[in-house]
């Protein structure tokens, strides 16, 4: 096909098939391919050497109006760096994606995110935990004390466990969303040691006795999926009276409940395995806040002392 007949469209499509199938993880590949289909949808008929900045901003103008402001904002990185080549590439002129204006949506009402000390702890006392039983219920108990991401829990094998140490290794993740098998972690600082108190490790140490070594603890036997265990967490709040939250849900209790404590905002993002301790305050910044707000009233008393 000749530069001059090649539709946008099909240029992404190349695009994503050369520079990102293979090199990042087959979710993040999705999303490219996801961007292609609108990429089709929005403008099927124009051609690349066609794209102007008015062009480019009307596809990211009827994008927005079906996405929130923050989905416009996803498209629009993932589109632009193909389009930056195609300039590299001298197949357009300009950059059209300058000066990009992101619009969209209201967000919709987001749904609750976390628990509070009081129900986390009506929540483990209704989990159902066999003694020598793995089930959901011991992952969520996992999760909940441990503040890591489901794909980690359902990594964890029985090596991962430092009894002695009273740590649990984080090193792996599990692609439970591409059928299983071990992937690695997030990113390097996923990769990390994460105390644990001494009851859990006790009640671990029983209960991955007869687990093969190498296997994951959780679903060796059979997978466990994201939407079967949102729904076992869905119904213990049902049973508890208490708005539901999902198993990422978990992980936000498990960190707000340590920063609510006074747990520094270093020390949780080293236990949630953040790359950047501004990830951990953007998430989280409600909670500094109010905290920052307690200090302030903790400074003030002290100092009216002298």
């Amino acid at each position: 096909m000749a530069d001059d007949d090649l539709l946008l469209a099909d240029y992404y499509k190349m695009w994503i098939e050369t520079y990102k199938k293979g090199a990042v993880r087959q979710v993040t590949y999705d999303n490219y391919e996801l961007n292609w289909r609108w990429l089709k949808k929005l403008a099927p008929d124009l051609k690349l050497k066609d794209l102007t900045r008015l062009e480019y901003q009307n596809i990211i103008n009827k994008f927005a109006e079906t996405h929130e402001k923050v989905t416009v904002a996803d498209f629009h990185n993932r589109v632009k760096p193909a389009i930056l080549d195609a300039v590299d590439d001298d197949l357009l002129r300009k950059n059209p994606t300058r000066k990009t204006i992101i619009k969209g949506i209201p967000p919709i009402p987001k749904k609750r995110k976390y628990m509070d000390s009081f129900e986390l702890k009506l929540f483990i006392n209704e989990l159902d935990l066999p003694k020598h039983k793995l089930n959901i219920d011991w992952l969520l108990l996992l999760i909940s004390k441990t503040g890591i991401r489901l794909s980690e829990a359902l990594g964890v094998t029985k090596e991962d466990f430092d009894f002695t140490n009273q740590v649990l290794i984080i090193d792996k993740t599990w692609a439970y969303k591409e059928g299983g098998g071990f992937v690695p972690t997030k990113n390097k600082s996923s990769v990390r040691k994460i105390r644990i108190d001494w009851k859990l490790m006790n009640q671990f140490m029983g209960l991955i006795e007869d687990v093969p070594k190498g296997e994951p603890i959780f679903c060796y036997k059979k997978p466990m999926y994201n939407s079967t265990i949102n729904n076992r967490i869905k119904r213990l709040c049902q049973r508890l009276d208490i708005a539901p939250i999902s198993v990422h849900g978990l992980r936000h209790t498990h960190a707000s409940l340590l920063l609510y404590n006074g747990v520094s905002v270093a020390s949780v993002a080293r236990r949630l395995g953040h790359a950047d301790i501004n990830t951990t305050q953007s998430v989280y910044i409600h909670i500094i806040q109010e905290m920052d707000n307690y200090d302030t009233d903790k400074i003030m008393r002290q100092l009216s002392q002298f």
